[in-house]
């Protein structure tokens, strides 16, 4: 049977002009679609085992993608297949719709959840993101996706208990969809074209997750960055930083132990080989509610965790301090900032009613965190 899939290592052949722009699922005259062939087993784990050896897969089962399944998906969309929408690095592979299909399809993401398949590949592709360095670099930064707007509950984002992991909806299926482009499209791949030294599990589902809207005091995370309703952010993080704090009473303590939490002195955002860094928070409702009372002005709230996730400069091995004063990034207190300024410092409200938690994402550095609308 065939499916068409395209290895990392082989150049995408430029989309034909015979393309037919009306037909649907069940085909039609001129072909619709324009990767290569390849014969394939239909069984799941045959297809599998195939796929790893070729350097398709991520070591989980894989849907094979035959022409129904695939024409499925992009028929769920306006775009049509052979439109390019971004060359990812570092291969510079031509990313198609029909390739994001055809990887959504292994993932086993729904066919609906295409157009933010597409807008997250474009926020990925954004200069200001640096998708190349983020692919070759030693850190195990990977691309996080932030999901504003109503598609959260038509795609049944998590955004409430456990969104981070564990619930049961097709969200890490999306997620997984975006880490086969970077595998597969991309061509990120470890010990060659990527010399993370670790490596995470993010790097198998990503970590895609929405915001809790109605239960946050503060205007949604994509409104705030010019986009409103539905909508994907891209940030690049190293990963997610539990922090307890079964004490505080007001919402300045809470900001107090987030803050000081967040400034641990081998965060990338304290390293002299990074230039910038953003800080990204993830504050649980209860937490939220609390904060907005006792903080009302958004800026505050960022401020007061800017000067709290820093380190005196002493703090810190003298080479890395050298350093770090000869890029003038000691401040004149003596202090040394995980964030480039506060603005960088970014709040959300998601997570369950639990209270007790927050989570904080560490940015690697170089990514500048990216913002598309959904179509």
């Amino acid at each position: 049977m065939n499916a068409q899939v395209l290895p990392a290592h082989i150049a995408p052949r430029r989309p034909r002009d015979t393309v037919s722009r009306d037909c649907g699922p069940e085909g039609c005259q001129v072909d619709w679609l324009s990767s290569r062939r390849v014969e394939t087993e239909l069984d799941i784990m045959e297809f599998t085992r195939e796929s790893v050896k070729l350097g398709w897969g991520d070591g989980l089962p894989l849907i094979p993608p035959t022409e129904g399944r695939v024409r499925a998906f992009l028929s769920a969309t306006h775009f049509f297949p052979d439109q390019v929408i971004a060359t990812l690095p570092p291969l510079r592979a031509e990313c198609t719709v029909e390739k994001i299909a055809i990887n959504a399809v292994m993932a086993g993401a729904p066919p609906e959840s295409m157009p933010l398949l597409v807008a997250a590949v474009e926020a990925f592709a954004s200069p200001n993101f640096e998708l190349y360095g983020l692919n070759a670099t030693t850190a195990p930064v990977i691309p996080m996706i932030v999901v504003n707007g109503p598609i959260r509950d038509q795609l049944d984002i998590p955004y409430k208990h456990s969104c981070l992991g564990g619930v049961a909806t097709t969200a890490a299926a999306i997620g997984r969809a975006l880490r086969l482009i970077i595998r597969n499209l991309a061509g990120q791949v470890p010990g060659v074209t990527s010399q993370t030294v670790f490596g995470s599990p993010g790097r198998i589902s990503g970590i895609l997750f929405g915001e809790w809207e109605e239960r946050s005091p503060w205007a949604p995370f994509a409104e705030r960055r010019g986009v409103k309703g539905n909508a994907v952010t891209a940030y690049g993080t190293n990963g997610t930083q539990n922090i307890i704090d079964t004490s505080s009473q007001k919402g300045e303590e809470f900001l107090e132990i987030i803050g000081k939490s967040l400034g641990y002195s081998g965060a990338n955002g304290f390293s002299p080989a990074v230039p910038y860094a953003e800080i990204m928070v993830a504050v649980n409702p209860v937490w939220a509610e609390i904060i907005a009372r006792d903080v009302p002005k958004l800026e505050d709230v960022q401020q007061i965790l800017w000067e709290h996730a820093s380190v005196p400069a002493d703090f810190l091995v003298h080479q890395h301090r050298e350093q770090l004063e000869k890029q003038n990034r000691v401040h004149k207190n003596g202090r040394v900032y995980v964030a480039t300024r506060p603005e960088d410092v970014f709040v959300l409200c998601c997570g369950g009613t639990g209270s007790l938690h927050a989570t904080g994402f560490h940015s690697w550095g170089t990514c500048i965190t990216t913002t598309a609308a959904i179509d």
